[in-house]
């Protein structure tokens, strides 16, 4: 198959004698069958091959047990199995040791290579996705995508995905325009124009694309997706002569994004890891929640407990024999004291929370991917949220327009309708709108320019219907900016159509009229919209009466030094902003044929000149056009937000959070949704950081961020923001996360990453990141949690993410109700089955102190399975159904969530109470036992497994807080099942002998010593020192 020659950067070009296989070099990728094909074999760059899977068939099981053993009483129970296969050390049956720790491993290995398969079989469908490429007779063959070298000519249809960056060189457009979606690229849903490269676009035949003699020069593949330098050269087949064309990221087609119009034709420049896709995409690390950890630094405390136990053991009994032999079957006898049983019953409940939020009526179609992180929505401290999709619809309405002494919002805009009606009337008749030299215009002139001014000066595009598809809408419009669509959209409602655009022409449509005339409009020359600009203007031509206008709009801080004096636009730009409106200023200057033919030569020169290329062009622009502008009014565009962002936000925040938002889009843009979804409130500043160049600057931004107070937003972009990761990491970062609340723009998706890892890294609390588009996948995964929503980016992100939900505002239900259920369960959970060990431990070594420090097991095979399952398993796993407040009161007081990010829950202070209650519970059953049944010891295994079980069940009695049926029937039935087994257990169990009342009432007793204080401190407790809830609600009561 013939590709262009894929030559590797030449030491003309780059510095570089090949490819290095990475492609981290610029390279000059050459045009023309058989032109320096003597280098295609020596230069080699990525595959262009999609891989998100985690494990390949080496790699699977040494990475899934390494996982695992990571946490410690994993590896501690693999140390205790393998002991038991030497015989010195063997201590009752091999299965119970065994067992449990395989039935664990395979539960998790088994999960681990279903996720990945499905990983697998979607990076399959992705790689075997076939795409035309040109071969050397011109004619297309399929290839697979994973196939797709660089220098391809690569023929891509309406709606495929590009498969490798490319340059687009022809269109099916005679002018060489198409439009991409790149929302899962950059988060933004609007369609960006793209422009094929002109002499490439100017071939009549897409064979000749292969018979071109030439090359075609990239930069080194980079993250970022806004910038791109590289220069198409061609050899005239006639003269010989070499033209360049320079190419920027107009002429790019970026893997990832889909063409939404039309066919091109582009030259693969990039593959693979290459591509700025996956230079933006981090792959998945395995999440562990904050909990398991807290549990695994538990376990090794409960290790060194157990090491003392059994070393104090040997020590009583005065080191005698092969201590070291009885020291660690004293070890083993203890090993219950970390049981594995916690492993198992903290996994289940992850999989029942996972199943109650998935059933929860209030948050449909919330779907929990990553089923060992729920207990995290309980701990979240801080919010790293998308802003397009996330807190928004992206979805734009005009709301008010402004004239200085009259505005008009949505109810009064059927009085702009009709003077625009009598304007253009008086339009058609005269050709043109009378032109005042002085005095005020009359209102129905002003309104009419200024919908002229907003049908004309724009970048949108209207796209004809697909006729295939009989819901398609009459007309859409397209452009880089929602902003425009929507004001395109309100001028048609009031009767200006736009109807046709190319790069040369305007046609837009009185619709207000009767006859409906349609008027066309030469374009001359367009300035588009820059972050450093913030404005964008438009020159043209009237065909019907030759005038020759200047329109701009743009923000209000660049546009109030442009337009002629006025007393009324600051006042009205606040105003509106507080409204949450985006403003934009609108202004034109008429132009004589004379003044434009003046510009346009200086215009021309300042375009080719070899340095300071820009700042030539913009001080022209500044010269002839930027000054003394007639201001025609002031636009309020609003951009919708989801359902219930508002009070989503406040209760988040109440609840204790730092929310940060996390954007693509524009300075000016995201700082009017902080504002309108109350991000900000109205009491705080807005303190902006922009434009920093270089490390003098980001000292002095510094300097200020240090002197800000408390209650101030920060506002910065993406090139400050790196400015700081590369220079001030700690120092930025210190000053950031006190603040309340930080809006970072012009974020690209790996520095979304970043910011949330530098969050987690310096504060060590637990972040969250929710996000909707494909640019958001890095940030979800490295996040503690990633929340993806399913909306009109698509799937990409709530695939990747932990948990995917339908809406924003499903996530106060997450955190304050399921949240703080997952956690406070899981907490007590976990205690309890510490507990649970714990006790039997205690009861083992004071056992052992009575017969001589012998290292002989108390209790053996099936009475040690049962009481980890039959007998205690239920109603300790019922746990997780206990509610210490109602959902009414959880969403009522967020401010109970802050309690949660405290972690009392689950606490050194917890845990020592929970080991003290042990070592009393457990002396007390085993002493108390010896000395009421002294007569009869021989019974002291059943007397005191007795006793113990009973005390488990008051013990989780006691800990619930609300009572559910299932904890009735989990206790009943394991009494049932306990008293049941005595009497089939006849080898642990005497019959005549616990049938005696002696023995009931005696067992009771023992129970009842071991269990009644420590309700009753609880009762004391709970009476003089109640908790936050109780002390929250009874003043409301």
């Amino acid at each position: 198959m013939h590709s262009a020659v894929e030559l590797g950067s030449v030491p003309a070009v780059s510095g570089s004698s090949g490819g290095d296989g990475g492609g981290k070099n610029a390279r000059t990728i050459y045009l023309g069958a058989g032109t320096n094909a003597r280098y295609r074999a020596k230069t080699k760059y990525a595959p262009n091959v999609v891989r998100n899977q985690k494990y390949n068939l080496v790699t699977f099981l040494p990475l899934v047990l390494y996982e695992q053993f990571r946490f410690f009483f994993n590896l501690y129970f693999l140390a205790v199995a393998l002991s038991q296969f030497i015989p010195v050390l063997k201590i009752g049956y091999l299965v119970t040791y065994i067992g449990p720790l395989i039935f664990v491993l395979a539960i998790t290995i088994g999960q681990e290579a279903y996720d990945d398969l499905k990983r697998k079989k979607r990076d399959d469908e992705a790689n075997s996705a076939l795409y035309g490429v040109l071969d050397a007779s011109g004619s297309i063959r399929q290839v697979p995508s994973s196939k797709i070298k660089v220098g391809d000519f690569v023929k891509i249809k309406k709606d495929e995905r590009i498969p490798a960056d490319m340059i687009l060189l022809k269109t099916s457009e005679q002018n060489g325009a198409c439009f991409i979606r790149t929302d899962q690229l950059d988060g933004e849903t609007d369609w960006k124009l793209r422009i094929a490269v002109q002499p490439t676009q100017r071939l009549i035949d897409d064979r000749q694309l292969i018979e071109l003699n030439g090359s075609l020069y990239a930069e080194e593949p980079h993250k970022d997706i806004y910038n791109f330098i590289g220069n198409l050269s061609i050899v005239s087949p006639v003269t010989g002569n070499e033209s360049t064309t320079a190419l920027n990221v107009e002429n790019t087609l970026w893997a990832n994004t889909v063409l939404a119009s039309g066919e091109a034709i582009g030259i693969v420049i990039y593959t693979g890891r290459d591509t700025r896709a996956v230079m933006n995409t981090s792959h998945p690390s395995t999440k562990i929640g904050k909990l398991d950890w807290e549990v695994n630094r538990l376990s090794k405390i409960l290790f060194v407990v157990t090491l003392l136990m059994s070393f104090f053991m040997v020590a009583l009994n005065g080191f005698r024999g092969v201590w070291y032999i009885y020291m660690f079957r004293f070890l083993i006898l203890f090993s219950s004291i970390i049981p594995l049983s916690l492993r198992v019953n903290l996994d289940m409940g992850k999989v029942f929370y996972a199943w109650q939020i998935h059933r929860d009526a209030d948050i449909p179609g919330t779907v929990v991917r990553t089923s060992s992180l729920p207990e995290e929505l309980g701990r979240l401290e801080y919010l790293l949220s998308d802003k397009t999709g996330t807190l928004t619809k992206n979805e734009m309405e005009l709301k008010k327009l402004h004239l200085g002494t009259i505005s008009y919002t949505q109810d009064t805009m059927d009085d702009v309708t009709i003077n625009l009606r009598d304007a253009f009337s008086s339009y058609v008749n005269m050709g043109g709108f009378a032109v005042p030299n002085k005095g005020r215009r009359d209102l129905t002139g002003r309104i009419a320019d200024l919908i002229e001014a907003l049908a004309l000066c724009h970048n949108v595009t209207p796209v004809e219907p697909d006729a295939l598809v009989a819901s398609t809408p009459k007309v859409t419009y397209q452009a880089s900016s929602p902003d425009e669509v929507a004001i395109v959209k309100f001028t048609e409602s009031v009767g200006l159509q736009l109807v046709f655009r190319d790069l040369d022409v305007i046609h837009i449509k009185a619709t207000c009229l009767n006859s409906q005339p349609v008027f066309e409009y030469e374009i001359l020359h367009v300035f588009p919209f820059t972050s450093e600009s913030k404005r964008m203007g438009i020159i043209l031509k009237n065909r019907l009466n030759n005038e020759i206008v200047f329109y701009q709009k743009g923000a209000d801080v660049v546009m109030s030094k442009i337009v002629q004096y006025n007393d009324w636009l600051d006042e009205e730009c606040g105003n509106m902003a507080r409204q949450g409106l985006r403003t934009l200023v609108i202004a034109r200057k008429r132009l004589s044929l004379e003044l434009y033919n003046e510009f346009d030569t200086m215009y021309s020169q300042a375009k080719v000149s070899m340095s300071n290329r820009q700042a030539n062009m913009d001080q022209v622009i500044s010269n002839y056009l930027e000054h003394d502008l007639e201001l025609l009014g002031l636009t309020g565009v609003e951009d919708k937000l989801q359902d219930n962002v508002k009070p989503t936000l406040e209760k988040l925040r109440n609840a204790g959070l730092k929310i940060w938002m996390l954007t693509g889009d524009k300075v000016e843009t995201a700082t009017c949704i902080a504002v309108s979804s109350k991000l900000v409130s109205r009491t705080q500043q807005i303190h902006q950081i922009s434009k920093l160049k270089t490390i003098n600057e980001a000292n002095v931004a510094l300097d200020q961020l240090q002197r800000l107070g408390d209650n101030t937003c920060l506002v910065i972009d993406g090139e400050s923001l790196q400015l700081f990761i590369d220079n001030y990491k700690n120092e930025f970062i210190r000053l950031a996360v006190k603040l309340p609340c930080v809006v970072a723009c012009r974020c690209s998706p790996t520095q979304k990453a970043d910011v949330a890892k530098l969050i987690k890294n310096y504060t060590k609390k637990r972040v969250c990141c929710i996000g909707d588009g494909g640019n958001d996948v890095s940030m979800i995964q490295a996040a503690d949690l990633g929340i993806g929503i399913v909306g009109k980016e698509g799937k990409q992100a709530s695939l990747a993410a932990d948990i995917s939900v339908t809406q924003f505002s499903h996530i106060t239900k997450l955190m304050l109700w399921h949240g703080r259920n997952s956690y406070k369960r899981s907490a007590k959970l976990a205690q309890f089955v510490f507990h649970r060990g714990l006790i039997i431990s205690i009861m083992q070594a004071v056992f052992s102190a009575m017969f001589y420090f012998a290292p002989i097991a108390l209790y053996q095979g099936l009475l040690m399975v049962g009481y980890a399952t039959v007998y205690t398993m239920a109603p300790v796993f019922s746990l997780v159904l206990d509610c210490d407040v109602t959902e009414k009161i959880a969403m009522e007081y967020e401010q109970l969530y802050k309690e949660l990010l405290k972690g009392r829950s689950l606490s050194f202070r917890t845990f020592t109470t929970w080991l003290l209650i042990s070592i009393y519970q457990g002396a007390a059953i085993m002493l108390v036992a010896v000395w009421l049944f002294d007569a009869q010891f021989i019974h002291v295994v059943s007397i005191s497994f007795s006793a113990l079980i009973f005390n488990e069940l008051l013990m989780v009695a006691f800990e619930i807080n609300t009572w559910h049926r299932l904890i009735v029937i989990a206790e009943v039935s394991s009494l049932l099942l306990y008293i049941l087994s005595m009497y089939v257990l006849r080898e642990y169990f005497d019959l005549s002998f616990i049938l005696q009342i002696s023995f009931v009432w005696k067992v009771i007793a023992i129970t009842a010593i071991s269990s009644l204080p420590l309700f009753i401190v609880k009762f004391l407790r709970r009476k003089f020192a109640p908790p936050i809830h109780v002390r929250l609600v009874a003043p409301q009561s």
